[in-house]
């Protein structure tokens, strides 16, 4: 058993398990963790430094995961957009394969809270056989991004032979990974690995940082194997109350993931998903936060900041206004507040 293995068997599954570290916390959870079960791993557990942090907030349940009456529990309509089983096709060149069921940390905030860790997400060979035999059926799909829960979670044989059957489909020409293992578990991201997802370009992986103190020397490690590996690496931060919800704190994350070779892709508003209305900002918030890296700092250190749209209505990029006027003679605002005019073409 590999280090990352032996570190995900100590993972806390129960809330009373929080009072080694943290005499006292815990107490009342025992529901929550009934309907939205709790991970997580001793690696993750040590970057929390106080209850109610930013980490602590994204890993350890809250009693207000069950009193939200205004998300739905499939907020982006995955269910209605999967034509088999575990495979999503909202968008008509792309879709979305989720080949994995359980993460290396529960975050509180998933989008997938309900169902994944749970008996309500079923993966199976049958089922990731159907995909494979959709995708093949299907030549209009030329990109696969695969997600679950945690890909990087199967064993190493397993994401060996999943890359090759999907390599082998002549209209597939990009593969992605979906994964927070290089935030939350970076140790898994061994030599062996790497190698085995080298073969498969083109290749790309998109993780998920939230916080700075998400940025240790084993994360660095873990991304610049994957970087030195050609594989190009993005990161899909989610905007979140009490966690990053601070233009101070957010560029400091983007200027830290560029220096580890990951490039700040998206950030998004959260999701309407029942059980984290709490973590809920507002819209306003956002594009706060992106005046605030807009110009301020490098265009490379500027993600999108999307909404992925309820009903499945894909992703919406929201950006600060900074057209004055439209016409012939274009008047702008610029990062600064200055005013700017550019006389448009035909």
């Amino acid at each position: 058993m590999g280090q990352w293995q032996h570190l995900l068997k100590q993972s806390i599954v129960h809330p009373g398990q929080l009072t080694a570290r943290f005499p006292g916390s815990g107490a009342g959870l025992e529901g929550v963790v009934q309907r939205y079960p709790m991970l997580i791993n001793p690696y993750y557990l040590n970057l929390i430094k106080e209850v109610d942090d930013p980490l602590w907030r994204q890993a350890v349940p809250d009693p207000r995961e069950l009193t939200d009456v205004v998300c739905p529990e499939d907020p982006l309509a995955e269910e209605d957009l999967s034509p088999v089983p575990n495979l999503i096709h909202k968008y008509p060149d792309r879709v979305l394969f989720l080949v994995h069921g359980q993460c290396a940390m529960y975050c509180r905030f998933c989008t997938r809270k309900r169902k994944v860790g749970t008996k309500r997400m079923v993966i199976t060979e049958a089922t990731i056989r159907a995909g494979l035999d959709y995708i093949r059926q299907t030549p209009a799909i030329r990109d696969v991004l695969i997600s679950g829960g945690d890909p990087l979670l199967l064993p190493d044989e397993r994401i060996d032979q999943l890359l090759a059957a999907l390599r082998a489909i002549p209209t597939v020409e990009i593969i992605r990974i979906g994964s927070r293992v290089p935030c939350v578990l970076p140790m898994r991201v061994t030599r062996r690995l790497v190698a085995i997802l080298k073969r498969y370009h083109p290749l790309y992986l998109n993780t998920h940082f939230n916080h700075p103190a998400e940025l240790t020397p084993e994360a660095a490690l873990a991304c610049g194997r994957l970087a030195d590996a050609g594989i190009p690496l993005g990161c899909q931060t989610v905007l979140l109350r009490g966690v990053n919800d601070n233009p101070e704190v957010m560029r400091h994350l983007m200027q830290g993931l560029l220096c580890m070779r990951v490039k700040p892709y998206y950030i998004f508003q959260a999701d309407m998903t029942r059980g984290t209305n709490h973590f809920r900002t507002s819209v306003a918030t956002g594009l706060t936060i992106m005046h605030s890296l807009i110009g301020h700092t490098s265009g490379l250190a500027s993600p999108t900041y999307a909404i992925d749209a309820p009903g499945g209505g894909g992703k919406i990029p929201l950006v600060p206004e900074y057209i004055l006027e439209r016409g012939e003679r274009m008047v702008f605002k610029n990062y600064c507040g200055k005013v700017c005019t550019y006389l448009d073409g035909e």
